[in-house]
């Protein structure tokens, strides 16, 4: 990844429930390429992954959502599990923080069932995207393009399926939040 994240922070919005690898392989690939990464979150202390159906490792917290300005971080992740993002969905100061960065044209990378807060959050009408097959009429509902591609990136956002999409996924976010805010 030749791009630099030097002198950026990255907020990681998650709950428990996230999908382990798809939190813990773009943490890396954003800490290999030199940022400051803060995972957030609604609640203190620590948040439970899962490996498919399976409880995973705890990660611990580093603000707590009501604690967080989007307005001090250049780019935001979203991992996906179907329970992270479903949870988050309900959390509107997880929607607002959302928003914030969706207003601000600032990058955002979700993969698997993170962008269904990105629905939520009005950030998806007009945007070519792609997510876990499940969500597809979900986001095709709320005005977005969905097509089957490994990673789909549309002016800073970028979004991919899976967990094999990680390597393209992880590629693309950290050239995109490289890049910076983007203009609709």
């Amino acid at each position: 990844m030749a791009a630099s994240l030097t002198g950026k922070t990255i907020a990681v919005l998650a709950t428990d429930g996230f999908e382990q690898v798809e939190l813990t392989k773009p943490v890396e690939a954003l800490k290999a390429a030199g940022a400051k990464v803060e995972i957030v979150s609604p609640k203190a202390g620590e948040i439970q992954g899962f490996k498919h159906h399976d409880k995973g490792d705890t990660v611990p917290v580093d603000r707590e959502l009501g604690r967080a300005d989007a307005a001090t971080y250049d780019g935001l992740m979203l991992p996906g599990g179907v329970i992270n993002p479903d949870a988050l969905r309900l959390e509107e100061g997880a929607i607002s923080f959302i928003r914030a960065f969706h207003e601000a044209g600032k990058p955002i990378a979700a993969i698997c069932h993170g962008p269904w807060t990105l629905i939520n959050a009005g950030a998806v009408k007009g945007r070519k995207m792609t997510s876990w097959p499940s969500l597809q009429a979900d986001l095709e509902n709320a005005g977005a393009t969905w097509v089957d591609e490994e990673v789909v990136v549309d002016n800073g956002l970028v979004t991919s399926r899976n967990p094999d999409d990680l390597p393209a996924f992880c590629a693309k976010m950290v050239e995109e939040f490289a890049e910076g805010r983007h203009d609709d």
